[in-house]
């Protein structure tokens, strides 16, 4: 009973994980701009990840496994937050100006 009550609660997971690689995506394709774009990526995605990789530990039936997926998410957290310090950084010495409206 209580390994159906986890499976259920890890699917829920999965399936808000989804949800939130969806949006982000959506906001990837739909903001004009690199510096909101990267917030998109940077904010929903990791999330969307965050609740993947929580679904996927209540599955594991190990905690070796557990782990590894914990360490894995947590070095796309790094991964993520370091290369869009390094796009916006690099954006800005070359003069790309953040735009206010979505008009060109």
């Amino acid at each position: 009973m209580l390994s159906e009550i986890v499976a259920v609660i890890g699917d829920v997971f999965l399936v808000l994980g989804t949800v939130f690689f969806i949006i982000g995506t959506i906001g990837v394709v739909r903001f004009f701009d690199l510096y909101t774009r990267l917030h998109a990526l940077a904010k929903i995605d990791n999330m969307g990840l965050g609740f993947i990789a929580l679904g996927m530990i209540l599955h594991s039936g190990s905690v070796l496994i557990a782990l590894k997926i914990f360490l894995i998410w947590v070095l796309v957290l790094l991964s993520s937050s370091t290369l869009s310090y390094i796009l916006s950084s690099h954006s800005n010495e070359t003069g790309e100006e953040p735009r206010t409206g979505a008009k060109p």
